[in-house]
């Protein structure tokens, strides 16, 4: 093996930087190898005066400002920031701040909180919810007037029901059969028949 090793001691403590190179048999055959030993390693591009490294080795560490790699394969994945603002786990753990997907997405379970849809959403399963802001459905009762004057107080007369629309969708109006009980009755000698309308006013 060729070497070159520079050595100093200061304050009690030996400090190398040094660069080997060489070959050598192995048990998986010949092996080529360089090596360097330095507390900081850096790279420097000296085209147009240039002093900014482009990769510096320091400690267990290797900082780079720019990598251009074709497969990445690493087994936690973190962002700056502390905390940081993206981060991925062996496990497939994924978390991040902010995330804007355009493509589809396919998910088992979670929680979504302040979530606004925009276009239409279909529910094949049960849907549950505390609060529903907006009817869904407008029932109305309406009972007829009685006539007061027979003693019995028939019903008799007309009801108007008047239904207003105020949601921006279409909604169905369902008219369930009405329910009237009336007779024949006589006053002052005079047959009186019981008689009911309903009308519907719809806006």
């Amino acid at each position: 093996m060729w070497a070159v090793k520079l050595q100093q001691m200061q304050d009690g403590r030996l400090y190398i930087a040094g660069i080997g190179a060489g070959i050598e048999n192995t048990p998986d055959g010949m092996q080529s190898q360089v090596l360097l030993a330095a507390d900081r390693i850096a790279m420097i591009n000296p085209a147009n005066g240039n002093t900014k490294p482009m990769f510096v080795g320091q400690g267990d560490q290797i900082f780079m400002n720019e990598v251009f790699l074709k497969y990445l394969t690493a087994p936690t994945i973190t962002s700056g920031g502390n905390p940081p603002a993206f981060s991925l786990t062996p496990d497939g753990r994924l978390t991040a701040k902010n995330a804007d997907i355009s493509g589809n997405v396919n998910a088992n379970s979670g929680t979504l909180n302040n979530v606004t849809i925009n276009e239409n959403c279909r529910v094949l399963g049960k849907l549950s919810a505390n609060q529903i802001e907006g009817d869904l459905v407008k029932t109305v009762g309406k009972a007829f007037p009685r006539d007061s004057r027979a003693p019995e107080r028939w019903p008799s007369g007309t009801i108007t029901v008047r239904v207003y629309d105020d949601q921006p969708f279409d909604r169905q109006i369902v008219i369930p059969a009405v329910a009237f009980s009336g007779a024949k009755h006589e006053q002052d000698h005079t047959d009186i028949y019981s008689s009911c309308r309903r009308l519907w006013i719809i806006r």
